[in-house]
């Protein structure tokens, strides 16, 4: 497989998607965090900031996913993942405001960086160049989601992407295509969940990835959900051992780190249980303000009532390339989640939330 660096510096040549795609360009302006549903609930990337070749093989409720990361690059990390929530972010954002978009998004990296709390040093930029080489070199093939006649889906986080550089080497802009996996469980609101803008600040990954389940499975329900710690660990992709990761569970429940929800472990018998409740969350639920383009039956979030003026789309907004024309809170969790043991542990601590039916 080429190298990132080679698509990055490459020009649009013969087969390009950017050819046959209108851009969405990103403009000024904010946008609320959004995650999409099926990468907070199953393991997509590495929770470890060491480089990981070994692939993530996962298959539950009939559904399997498989990760694959590039000697050259490794596999794609949690803290790469901001990317993509970046993305869905501004997707979603604009299409609440009535506004085309496209899986070929244009940027400035002082945006993404800046949505996503990080500083917008050289550095910065050089770290942002790396995520991109391993989002686009990550392997992923799964089945969730698929076609009528069509098994299983394979693809890259990244289907290429570009950036512009000054003469002495200062990045302006850049560019990239999402796979259509991807943007098609953007576009779909009922698989797009707002997060707290807190969850950037997280630093370490297994805290980050339990913030994503404790979003997509305990939601806004009262007496959230109740996982089985070896559950938890299999759900996650971890390397580590067993006894190691739920050590890290413990240490984590200690500091209580995660935004608007708390962590209780416990032990039933030879079982290590955790319950995941909300807590004074500063996410709330929104309203869909544009008809979706893939509809699920179910419904979704909508605009957080950021300003137009954040967003155009096929209008040329920057100066660095040609002009170009171009209420739903997660009240329910799925079936992969334990629910017979919540339903237990209902009848003994009034976990009310247990009986509902999982999505």
């Amino acid at each position: 497989m080429p190298g990132a660096d080679h698509h990055a510096r490459r020009r649009l040549g013969e087969g390009s998607e950017r050819e046959r795609l209108d851009p969405f360009v990103v403009a000024t302006g904010d946008a609320s965090p959004r995650d999409q549903r099926d990468l907070m609930e199953r393991p997509f990337f590495s929770l470890a900031k060491a480089r990981r070749i070994a692939p993530i093989l996962y298959e539950a409720g009939g559904q399997r996913v498989e990760v694959f990361g590039m000697p050259e690059h490794g596999m794609a990390t949690i803290w790469d993942a901001d990317v993509l929530i970046w993305a869905a972010s501004q997707i979603v954002e604009a299409e609440n405001h009535g506004l085309r978009t496209s899986r070929f998004l244009r940027f400035t990296p002082y945006q993404l960086l800046q949505a996503v709390g990080r500083a917008t040093g050289a550095r910065e930029y050089r770290l942002l160049k790396g995520a991109l080489a391993r989002l686009q070199s990550t392997v992923i093939r799964t089945t969730i989601r698929h076609g009528e006649h069509w098994r299983r889906h394979q693809f890259s986080w990244i289907n290429e992407w570009e950036e512009l550089t000054t003469r002495d080497g200062h990045v302006e802009g850049m560019e990239f295509v999402l796979p259509d996996w991807f943007y098609r469980g953007v576009i779909d609101r009922s698989l797009v969940l707002t997060i707290d803008p807190a969850y950037f600040r997280l630093t370490g990954g297994i805290e980050r990835w339990l913030y994503r389940v404790a979003r997509k499975h305990a939601g806004h329900q009262q007496h959230g959900w109740l996982f089985e710690v070896a559950h938890l660990h299999e759900k996650s992709g971890s390397l580590a051992r067993l006894s190691d990761f739920a050590l890290d569970l413990r240490r984590i429940a200690a500091r209580q780190p995660l935004p608007g929800y708390r962590l209780d472990i416990w032990r039933e018998g030879r079982r290590e249980m955790m319950q995941i409740r909300p807590s004074g969350l500063s996410t709330v639920p929104v309203y869909n303000r544009v008809e979706t383009l893939v509809t699920s039956g179910a419904n979704g979030i909508g605009t957080s009532g950021a300003a137009l003026s954040g967003f155009r789309a096929h209008e040329p907004q920057l100066s660095l390339w040609p002009e170009t024309r171009n209420p739903a809170a997660n009240l329910e969790s799925n079936k992969e989640s334990n629910s017979s043991l919540l339903a237990r542990a209902c009848a003994t601590r009034g976990a009310g939330a247990a009986g509902r039916r999982s999505s």
